[in-house]
């Protein structure tokens, strides 16, 4: 069934985010950390304070809203990959909690191991 409309928990977001996050596209669902961000830091998202459950590293992604499991996650305004857990707001989106569409997670994960698990 089509829908001509985003459903609300679609949309993006038009509320105040902290300095140290940044939006690449409006329509994502994921934000980038402008700096190390560590577990129990309180940061504003979209409007809505957050303490992170998780520290997040130097240019990662967390979540801008909840995203179900099954959901595509969106950064640069295009699909990257789709959520394998229940994504809270504020929560570090990487390997473990979403798969690639474009590289297998396996291939993801032995590349950071190359690199010294400095991956993004």
């Amino acid at each position: 069934m089509e829908r001509s409309e985003t459903p609300e928990s679609q949309a993006p977001s038009t509320g105040e985010m902290d300095h140290r996050l940044m939006i690449l596209a409006p329509e994502d669902n994921v934000c980038v950390a402008r700096t190390r961000l560590p577990a129990g830091t309180s940061v504003l998202v979209d409007g809505l304070a957050v303490t992170l459950r998780q520290p997040i590293g130097l240019g990662h992604k967390l979540a801008r809203r909840a995203i179900a499991p099954g959901e595509a996650v969106i950064k640069y305004g295009a699909r990257i990959g789709s959520a394998t857990a229940l994504i809270a707001p504020g929560d570090n989106v990487h390997t473990h909690n979403m798969k690639s569409d474009y590289i297998p997670t396996y291939a993801a994960e032995d590349e950071q191991r190359y690199v010294g698990g400095r991956g993004a």
